[in-house]
């Protein structure tokens, strides 16, 4: 398989790239400073060159909070972005796959959010990713969009990403302790979007490791009895406290309504992951 990918620099970009070379697939990785997706004629002619399978978008801008202070850089990436790119796919004729986010949703439902259930995004990365996905559905109705949320793996600078090694080395870990969302391991995470590419069936997929969802104080926690250093402890704090610019959702956990009817299994569950992941180290 000819796979493209964008923001290959990134953790799951990078994760992405590493499984498809593994699995002997032609990757054409480009990081931003390679190709930037909100810049059209660029994205169209690389992708008219390259003439790939499928393009895989793992490029956004994540910072959740610069968002809310440049809305016009967080739509032009996460919004025309994926459209600029879905555009192109459907004139090489390849399969174009996307990833949003668990933000899209206010976090005021009690459970796991599905497809099913309306979004309401309450920031503008979120606003961005919603308006992304939308784009990318209506300019080419070949898409596959797949949410996640929680991600942590190697490489990766976000909080649940760097725990581990902060783990190791000891100390007090502060971690949120009143929201909730449903972790999800890069590595898994990049092998089911190559498995949605090969399926190649339209739609929009929750993509999580399985299990409850838990806070970030709870996978914290977990984190550092599998590191075993009893010289790392944890400090809940609340999402208040931190009085971010961004607000997140208090809830966030997904849950998918389609995967098993394209033949997909689960992924496993987030622990077993974690394990893993630990080990690494």
């Amino acid at each position: 398989m000819k796979v493209l990918v964008t923001g290959a620099g990134g953790l799951v970009g990078k994760a992405l790239t590493d499984h498809c070379r593994y699995l002997k697939d032609i990757v054409f990785s480009y990081q931003h400073q390679d190709l930037d997706i909100a810049d059209a004629p660029a994205v169209r002619q690389v992708i008219l060159d390259k003439l790939p399978d499928v393009v895989i978008n793992c490029a956004a801008w994540t910072n959740v909070d610069a968002c809310e202070f440049d809305e016009a850089r967080a739509f032009a990436v996460n919004a025309a972005g994926p459209a600029n790119l879905a555009n192109a796919c459907r004139e090489a004729g390849s399969i174009f796959v996307t990833i949003s986010t668990d933000y899209v949703f206010d976090g005021t439902k009690h459970g796991f959010y599905t497809q099913s259930d309306e979004p309401n995004p309450e920031s503008v990365y979120a606003a961005s990713k919603l308006e992304g996905e939308r784009r990318a559905a209506f300019t080419y109705d070949r898409s596959i969009i797949v949410r996640t949320g929680y991600v942590f793996g190697r490489n990766g600078s976000n909080f649940l990403s760097t725990v581990v090694e902060r783990a190791k080395r000891g100390g007090d870990l502060k971690a949120i302790s009143d929201t909730y969302g449903t972790p999800t391991y890069a590595k898994d995470l990049a092998e089911r979007l190559r498995q949605l590419a090969q399926v190649n069936f339209p739609g929009l997929y929750h993509v999580v490791n399985n299990g409850p969802g838990v806070s970030f104080e709870q996978f914290t926690r977990k984190a550092i009895a599998l590191v075993g250093n009893p010289e790392a402890s944890v400090e809940a704090v609340s999402e208040k406290a931190l009085n971010r610019p961004a607000k997140r959702p208090a809830n966030s956990r997904l849950r998918c309504l389609l995967t098993g009817k394209v033949g997909l299994a689960p992924l496993r569950d987030w622990e077993n992951a974690l394990e893993e992941f630990v080990r690494s180290y």
